[in-house]
């Protein structure tokens, strides 16, 4: 069956529906052409309910009974190392596989048992799947000309749409005359031309350099701030979900991690592994000991006193202070053993200890010095692992 590259798979001899208050020559609208019974759940359009949904390939378990509820027009990222199972996972929203267990609700109704025909939902791929044998307009056109919308309709819908990410100048110019970034705007401009729920991003920003994704990534969080509809990306970049996400869902081995705003998940580390993937951490390994906790650097008071007898604290590099005089509580001695200028920081290594700080590039530090470091209270993380 061919699919369009957008979580719409066109069949001709069953045309889709089109969506609500459009004009595509006669359907029903997408509401009365789900074909299911289920029950109904209030809920905001673009909610995202899953529960415990479970997948397996062989005897490779890649989901575990995940769990997680993304609001109407939030933007959530789904952030984790290769074969984590977030790609899985987007794919069953989208209908492109199907879970061994557990359900997926979207604006209150079952998705599960629909094929992606059915779905208010869009998907763009890392590949862009873009056609090179069509211009631009055309593109952004093929979802709408296969739901038989009328083409009156179809020219309003893409002009708007490619207004929206500024390319209506290069509307009859093919694909392979647009850049990297550009090709990327296309293929985001022929997902929500068709108005869907919720649109699901695979990474779509891996093929482009660095400077450009830094651009893609501001100028994608802003489309969604102006469209207000759900978005759900999957990346392994790290400064990437930090940039775009109103909420991270860091994934490890088919579970959910931890589940929160960047700058929860970011200071607040809930385990190791959360605070070694999610940017830089130093860990020290220690012992509860009444108030505090007793490390091979000395003793140290973190944010919440931790539950376990021996663990482990983090805190990031550039949460540790330096300073002049010895500090009041949470102190380290060290000496500097490295210092890497960076442009807008420095990193520093100091021992004992092997940790590393990120200190202001105009500061005059150099191998060999002795310096006062200060781990701050609030900075300081037990983990749960």
């Amino acid at each position: 069956m061919p699919q369009d590259g957008l979580g719409w798979v066109y069949d001709p001899a069953e045309p889709l529906r089109a969506a609500p208050g459009a004009s595509p020559g006669g359907g029903a609208p997408m509401s009365e052409s789900w074909g299911v019974s289920a029950p109904e759940v209030r809920a905001t359009s673009g909610d995202l309910l899953v529960e415990r949904v479970g997948k397996r390939f062989g005897d490779l378990q890649v989901l575990d009974e995940v769990s997680f509820h993304v609001r109407g027009g939030e933007f959530v990222t789904l952030l984790g190392p290769s074969g984590c199972g977030k790609t899985t996972l987007l794919r069953i929203v989208a209908g492109l596989e199907t879970a061994d267990c557990g359900r997926v609700l979207l604006s209150g109704r079952e998705l599960c048992g629909l094929p992606a025909n059915r779905r208010p939902v869009n998907t763009v791929f890392q590949s862009y799947a873009l056609f090179p044998h069509l211009d631009v307009f055309e593109n952004v056109a093929f979802g709408l000309r296969a739901r038989r919308f009328a083409e009156s309709e179809v020219r309003r819908r893409v002009e708007v749409a490619l207004e929206m990410v500024e390319l209506g100048p290069l509307a009859r110019r093919h694909p392979h005359q647009l850049s990297g970034g550009q090709r990327q705007r296309v293929a985001l401009a022929r997902a929500v031309v068709n108005e869907p729920e919720i649109l699901l991003l695979d990474e779509p920003m891996s093929a482009l350099d660095a400077k450009l994704r830094a651009e893609v990534q501001i100028e994608l969080r802003r489309l969604q701030r102006r469209l207000g509809t759900t978005f759900i990306l999957v990346t392994h970049d790290q400064g990437e979900a930090m940039t775009v996400s109103d909420r991270i869902l860091v994934m490890r081995g088919g579970k959910v991690e931890q589940d929160g705003a960047p700058a929860q998940v970011y200071d607040r580390p809930a385990t190791r592994f959360v605070a070694e993937f999610l940017g830089l951490a130093n860990l020290l390994v220690g012992q509860r000991v009444n108030g505090h906790v007793r490390t091979d650097l000395g003793d140290f008071v973190p944010r919440t006193l931790p539950t376990w007898e021996r663990g482990t604290l983090a805190i990031r590099p550039e949460r540790i202070v330096l300073r002049a005089e010895p500090p009041a509580g949470n102190a380290v001695r060290a000496t500097v053993t490295e210092v890497i200028y960076r442009g807008n920081h420095q990193d520093l290594f100091v021992q004992p200890g092997g940790l590393r700080i990120r200190a202001n590039p105009g500061d005059d530090i150099q191998v060999g010095q002795a310096v006062w470091l200060e781990l701050p209270r609030e900075s300081l993380e037990a983990l749960v692992d």
